[in-house]
């Protein structure tokens, strides 16, 4: 696939006019508010696994609803807190996996929550542990159209609840530094990573890999593959309802999230991304309102990104920034 989206200088001024509700920030600190009526009974039962180098533990905490979301966490098991923390949100249609899969930020030194996606994880890649007790009207096959006429019984608004609650779970881990917590996603991670970034003071860095969930009008109009199309085959059967359907997507659009963000950002975006067009990923980008933000270009490459060397990127990356941010810390 050929570059299809806007020129690479173009790109890095790119900001749409997107509609924001009036009621933004009163919506998500109500959301927030219902959240917090439940416990957050944050549990880690601990898993013999044959790993000498990381303990594992088996998480569940209480996320929207009080409904019980799963995770792992992993640490590493001979360097001694507190620990500086990344919490990892996963892609779209995935689940948290096995915990063997995600040792490299243990490896690195930093306790690594994993949090699973309620409703998702059946997918090949991932599978998961978390049900959606809530349900939807008619919706297109994933979970992208899953109660999307109304903000309130849209399905991101529970998903982004249960990705607040994965900070306060990590931080309430005794092994754990509260003051020195990230977060981090790929695709659906990354949209989710950048919510949560603008939803939660306090994070110490924020990284997000081709970044999903971004700029809606423009995705849902522009991507030929993937879940954006979810919206576009949604509003080919439903003609009356394009309206209703993005008033409730500018509740949930990382856009908006990404400019009430300070903390320090690493964005990644490739030219090639179909499922996630560049400029949508830029439009969070340019919005974000952190002054330490980057981004990384991948002109050749789909919706995989930069894979390994962005992992790599990423794990020089953090340690500056958690250093910085316990040096800020200390000087308060």
């Amino acid at each position: 696939m050929a570059h299809f989206d806007l020129p690479l200088d173009e790109l890095r001024g790119y900001r749409p006019a997107l509609a924001e509700p009036d009621d933004f920030d009163a919506f998500w600190r109500r959301t927030s508010e219902e959240t917090r009526r439940h416990p957050l009974d944050a549990r880690f039962r601990p898993l013999d696994l044959p790993l000498s180098a990381v303990q594992a533990y088996d998480v569940t905490f209480s996320g929207h609803g009080g409904h019980p979301v799963k995770a792992w966490l992993l640490l590493p098991a001979h360097v001694q807190g507190p620990l500086p923390a990344v919490v990892e949100y996963i892609g779209y249609n995935g689940g948290r996996g096995l915990a063997h899969q995600h040792l490299r930020w243990a490896a690195a030194g930093h306790a690594h929550l994993v949090m699973d996606n309620r409703g998702q994880g059946s997918g090949a890649f991932s599978p998961g542990h978390t049900p959606d007790p809530e349900g939807s009207g008619p919706a297109q096959p994933g979970q992208l159209t899953r109660g999307i006429e109304d903000p309130r019984t849209y399905y991101y608004r529970r998903l982004f609840a249960d990705a607040v609650r994965a900070v306060e779970a990590v931080r309430s881990h005794p092994r754990v530094d509260a003051a020195r917590v990230a977060v981090t996603g790929v695709s659906q991670g990354g949209g989710i990573a950048l919510a949560v970034a603008g939803l939660v003071d306090g994070l110490t860095a924020v990284a997000a890999d081709v970044p999903f969930l971004c700029a809606f009008p423009r995705g849902v109009t522009l991507a030929d593959q993937g879940p954006y199309r979810e919206i576009a085959r949604y509003l080919g059967a439903h003609r009356d309802r394009a309206e209703r359907v993005f008033t409730t997507l500018s509740y949930f659009d990382a856009v908006h999230f990404a400019a009430r963000a300070t903390a320090p950002a690493l964005f990644s975006v490739a030219l090639e991304d179909r499922t996630c067009p560049p400029s949508t990923v830029f439009a969070a980008h340019n919005a974000y309102a952190g002054r330490d933000r980057t981004i990384q270009v991948y002109p050749f490459n789909d919706h995989e990104g930069g894979g390994p060397f962005q992992t790599e990127a990423q794990l020089r990356w953090l340690p500056a920034r958690t250093a910085a941010h316990q040096e800020q810390t200390h000087a308060h």
